[in-house]
């Protein structure tokens, strides 16, 4: 595998950061939604940040 740049380490980190707050978000409109459709719309999109941010992971 070849050597990663600093930068490209900082914009992986800032992404990765950025699917880790989204995926906690997403899970908590989750937990505090009623609306089944709505819970299951925001856990979608937790497990869409999560699966991202672990694909990002692969990187480091």
């Amino acid at each position: 595998m070849s050597e990663i740049s600093v930068l490209d380490l900082q914009n992986l980190r800032h992404l990765i950061g950025g699917y880790d707050t989204t995926h906690c978000k997403m899970q908590d409109y989750a937990s505090c939604a009623t609306d089944p459709e709505v819970k299951k719309l925001f856990q979608d999109a937790a497990d869409s940040a999560m699966k991202n941010k672990q694909n990002l992971m692969k990187f480091l």
